[in-house]
């Protein structure tokens, strides 16, 4: 054992905390064996390779100072370090940027020809539950929802890897990597290599290059007022990550919600003659919807009793599960906010998401309408 406690020290010096201890402010409890919570989704143990030291055996999610899409940079920092860089002169461009930094869409279009248009998006995390594979099918899953949220169709993807080396076996790296490429595969995304760096915190993702018909991009700045707002996932992701972080109570309606790819709800979007939507993630409804509005020129009216929300999303939510990411976020909107509901429910709608689902301007099959599109007013957003 004499390895693995140096290992446990040299972890508390990189990462500051040890144990169960999350910088958000929560402690376990002392219940601190893990138990799965009801859902839909069946229970595993995670996977941990045989062989592994004890530290390796240790929570995965202790291993990161936040977990999944609420480790994001909060939106207002980072519109604020994005806000003056400007488009540089492209010399013989090889296609024409259709959707680039202006909006903070969920990824890049460019045409390259009549009828065929590239999408590019990246996006990586810190552990969001324990089990490598299950995280590494959430990071793929949410990493392709921003080609879905495009409208396009995923074609390729390469594998962005961070990992502790001295204090994790590669064996679960290659877990995290399985799991990766087993949802895009699901996806018909292939996947073909990636970059890898050591690192004291572990992180996996991908980017992905899709594919989509120009003139049938879903973007963030085609809303109009008197549409409606559907929601295609349940909300409350966050508040059950931050929950299974603190005390290892797994949500399989959570890992299930997570697993779950958007291109479905895209290709109803499409079908359905949708132009605007965008990924629900770690800004939260509000978050998210705030950029629609803003970039489409309208408001938005979210009707709070019509969300629909995971199991165990309020009662995390009552025992204080709530991420840092997620309180930014709220205070982030505050400002362009009308609200006739209480703080906890302004929380929920601020969730920060992993791999949540599409906000679609429109209405689609099996997706609950949450509010409207409306003339812009003196706030972007109202909630009723």
């Amino acid at each position: 054992m004499a390895e693995a406690d140096g290992n446990r020290t040299r972890l508390t010096e990189i990462l500051g905390h040890v144990g169960f201890e999350d910088r958000e402010g929560h402690q376990a409890p002392l219940r601190l064996r893990p138990r799965t919570l009801r859902g839909s989704a069946a229970a595993r143990e995670p996977t941990y390779p045989a062989g592994m030291t004890a530290v390796a055996q240790r929570r995965l999610t202790s291993y990161a100072h936040g977990g999944g899409c609420a480790c994001k940079i909060p939106p207002g920092e980072l519109e604020s370090v994005v806000a003056g860089l400007v488009r540089a002169p492209v010399s013989d461009p090889a296609g024409e940027l259709l959707v680039g930094l202006e909006d903070g869409d969920d990824g890049a279009a460019v045409q390259i020809r009549d009828g065929v248009a590239l999408i590019a998006t990246a996006d990586f995390f810190t552990p969001v539950v324990d089990d490598p594979y299950d995280w590494g099918r959430i990071a793929a899953a949410n990493a392709l929802s921003d080609v879905y949220a495009m409208g396009g169709r995923p074609v390729v993807a390469v594998n962005l890897l961070c990992w502790p080396r001295e204090l994790l076996p590669m064996e679960l790296a290659a877990e995290v990597l399985r799991g990766g490429s087993d949802v895009a595969g699901q996806a018909g995304c292939h996947v073909a290599g990636g970059h890898s760096v050591d690192d004291p915190e572990p992180k996996y993702g991908m980017a992905v290059t899709g594919i989509a018909d120009p003139s049938h991009l879903l973007r963030n700045d085609a809303g109009v007022a008197g549409v409606p707002l559907s929601l295609t996932k349940p909300l409350g992701i966050g508040m059950l990550n931050s929950r299974h972080k603190a005390t290892g109570e797994v949500s399989t309606e959570a890992i299930a919600a997570m697993t779950t790819l958007n291109g479905a709800a895209a290709e109803a979007a499409l079908a359905a003659g949708v132009r605007c939507a965008t990924d629900v993630t770690g800004f939260g409804l509000l978050g998210h919807l705030l950029k629609l509005a803003r970039a489409s020129g309208v408001s938005a009216v979210i009707d709070a009793a019509a969300v629909p929300y995971l199991e165990g999303a309020r009662e995390a939510l009552a025992d204080g599960y709530v991420s840092g990411g997620t309180r930014r976020n709220l205070d982030w909107v505050r400002s362009q906010l009308q609200s006739a509901v209480d703080e906890d429910e302004l929380l929920l709608l601020a969730d920060a998401q992993t791999s949540g689902g599409l906000l679609v301007a429109g209405e689609i099959p099996g997706a609950p309408v949450v509010g409207e599109l409306v003339v812009r007013g003196d706030a972007l957003i109202t909630v009723r």
